[in-house]
């Protein structure tokens, strides 16, 4: 199984890096978003990433963004990769979509997995891959299968995920898989222990970073993945494994509901307006 041609839907942060990381590998890539603009910022950023990985010796830009054509709307692909709002609902009106254009050999990719095969012809061939941001930089990508996901789709997406130079680590579809499952309670007691005055925000994220070895602090991170991006996903698991443990806490939905967001919206827990 081959993919050659990857169409990828949604050129926010994650959809960029991630047809930057797949064109990079040699691959075609079709960029889609029908947000007015976002295609355009996507590709300034590619620009810009891959100039700093040339400046360290890696590829020089202009082959990669070759490789990189901007689509009006979904045409036919080896294999379509979602990075669209959390929304279950669009997520499941793309794929009902994409089931009706791609070819019935294309693979589907995306999470929620199970709840997103439904809404196609093809569960089989519906599998999840999860990248990590920055998707240049960092080398995870979890492989989630769905209930009727084929063993031949999964193996042709770990050999994939290796050859874009990134290692994969294959979970099954359960609410948060196992990176949002651990990474997200985590990044909310760091809230709450803001929201309850034990230490400031500095202070938490320091001794995250030198007390548990990890290369920035919970709140840094939250601020990275987008404040409203983590709330959603804590909703997911707190309805989906029926636990409030798993809830928002009340500074977290606070932010995003005052518009800080995190780096993208130039402030959340932190300033980025000067930067």
């Amino acid at each position: 199984m081959r993919f050659d041609h990857v169409l990828v839907v949604g050129a926010g942060q994650m959809g960029a890096g991630i047809a930057q990381v797949v064109a990079a590998s040699g691959r075609r890539v079709s960029l889609h978003d029908p947000l007015p603009g976002a295609t355009e910022r996507a590709l300034a950023g590619i620009e810009a990433s891959l100039e700093r990985l040339a400046a360290k010796g890696g590829e020089e830009p202009a082959p990669v963004l070759e490789r990189i054509t901007v689509v009006g709307e979904l045409v036919g692909a080896d294999l379509l990769i979602e990075a669209i709002t959390e929304e279950r609902s669009a997520k499941e009106e793309l794929f009902a979509r994409a089931d009706a254009t791609l070819g019935p050999e294309s693979v589907l990719a995306s999470i929620p997995i199970s709840t997103l095969a439904a809404a196609t012809g093809r569960p089989e061939r519906v599998i999840g891959m999860h990248f990590f941001n920055p998707v240049p930089v960092l080398k995870l990508v979890e492989v989630v299968r769905g209930v009727e996901t084929s063993d031949e789709v999964n193996d042709a997406i770990v050999a994939l995920v290796e050859s874009l130079g990134k290692v994969p680590a294959v979970a099954r579809d359960f609410p948060g898989f196992v990176s949002n499952r651990i990474l997200m309670p985590f990044i909310n007691e760091a809230v709450s222990a803001l929201h309850q005055g034990v230490a400031e925000a500095e202070a938490i994220d320091t001794i995250a970073r030198l007390g548990f070895a990890h290369p920035i602090g919970p709140l840094a991170l939250a601020d990275l993945i987008g404040l409203d991006t983590c709330v959603a996903i804590m909703e997911v698991l707190a309805e989906g494994l029926g636990d409030a443990k798993y809830a928002p806490s009340p500074l977290l939905r606070e932010h995003v509901a005052a518009g800080r967001l995190g780096r993208k919206s130039g402030r959340g827990f932190y300033d980025y307006s000067s930067t």
